[in-house]
């Protein structure tokens, strides 16, 4: 895995060296927002994930994000954040960040956070066959709506969603898995997010936000909210 660590502390960095070679990982540092978009621009698809601070000298993290997000709309971000700015972790998630991790932070905390987040996004360099009329190819189908998990495609009236983070694909396979039914934001944590997840359930709902925008850019809405519950998947109004 070749990872990417914006984080303009040097001592943070340096604790974590030693914790990144016992894995094994091709890592590069990063100490401000410039060259943060500078080294990922240089080798834009050979990135795996990358761990973001917010406060970054030159150019903050959030805007880093935005940088990153319009290089490669599906590399997996992980967020630094300080435990006090909830506003900071959610327009984090907003801007396209697909988890965030809160300082200060165990190392094997983040270690774990990051194994997470690439196990479920490895899934989108696994190749298969162009995607045709072959129905067999989906594992989720239903009236309007298909969804390959070896290549991370999702169709809406056969019309490609394009640019979803892991976290949105996984959030929507979720939901589609189970049409109609309905999920509470702490259900979702619990089954998205694929470990003990100490963040506010408005992670949720900004992994929400973002997947509906992508959603609503092919087609009508499939995702809909059921006001003091949660979440549900329904297309049976979705035909062209």
């Amino acid at each position: 895995m070749k990872l990417l660590m914006v984080e303009d502390n040097k001592s943070v960095s340096e604790m974590m060296v030693m914790f990144f070679k016992k894995e094994k990982w091709d890592t590069h540092f990063a100490y401000d927002g410039e060259e943060a978009v500078e080294m990922f621009k240089s080798a834009a698809d050979e990135w795996d994930i990358v761990t973001l601070d917010l406060n970054l000298p030159k150019m903050d993290g959030m805007q880093v994000a935005a940088e990153l997000r319009r290089v490669s709309p599906t590399v997996p971000i992980i967020m630094l954040t300080a435990r006090d700015s909830e506003s900071d972790q959610v327009l984090g998630l907003e801007m396209g960040a697909d988890d965030y991790v809160t300082k200060p932070f165990s190392p094997i905390t983040l270690i774990a956070r990051i194994k997470a987040l690439y196990r479920r996004s490895e899934l989108n360099t696994i190749g298969g066959d162009q995607v045709g009329s072959d129905d067999s190819q989906f594992d989720v189908i239903t009236d309007h709506f298909k969804l390959n998990s070896k290549t991370r495609e999702v169709y809406l009236n056969d019309q490609l969603i394009e640019d979803l983070t892991p976290k949105e694909f996984d959030l929507l396979k979720t939901l589609a898995q189970k049409p109609r039914q309905v999920f509470s934001r702490e259900q979702l944590l619990q089954l998205v997010w694929d470990y003990e997840y100490y963040g506010d359930e408005r992670t949720v709902d900004a992994h929400i936000k973002k997947l509906r925008q992508k959603i609503e850019k092919v087609g009508p809405q499939v995702v809909q909210t059921v006001w003091g519950v949660g979440y549900k998947f329904d297309d049976s109004g979705a035909a062209k």
